[in-house]
């Protein structure tokens, strides 16, 4: 399934296409950005993503793994390649991802998973009051170096 396709489903899914952009647009990779006009609570982020990674096939895997660590890499070599970034790939700014948002008082959930040879890495966070729109950040990448 081809990068742009993935994304249309997601963002449509979570009613997050219409005013969505992306941030960036390679073959290697895709990251989109939007705002979903879906009224959800804070604590359903956790099932929404569930859902939506098993609506597109994909096999879900533990950030904290092995496997995800070499999967992040890739991405960010895929990123790395389009935009230039100061540093060392840093595979653990996903896990400070969540902390940063919780201490914005947002909640935040994310998934990782993969489709056939891609990557899929969606991430959901909304104010924890309830009140704004719910944001979406989506990552569509080659899962191979």
């Amino acid at each position: 399934m081809p990068t742009h396709e993935i994304a249309g489903k997601v963002m449509n899914e979570l009613e997050a296409f219409h005013g969505s952009k992306p941030a960036i647009d390679t073959p290697q990779i895709l990251i989109v950005r939007g705002m979903s006009r879906k009224r959800i609570d804070p604590e359903e982020l956790s099932s929404i993503i569930s859902g939506t990674m098993k609506g597109l096939g994909a096999r879900t895997i533990d950030v904290f793994s092995e496997e995800a660590t070499d999967i992040i890499g890739i991405m960010d070599e895929n990123i790395r390649s389009t935009v230039e970034i100061p540093g060392e790939t840093d595979v653990y700014g996903i896990y400070r991802l969540k902390e940063s948002f919780e201490s914005m008082n947002c909640h935040t959930e994310y998934s990782l998973g993969i489709i056939g040879k891609l990557a899929v890495f969606l991430v959901l966070w909304k104010d924890k009051s309830g009140m704004g729109p719910l944001f979406v950040e989506l990552v569509v990448s080659n899962a191979e170096a």
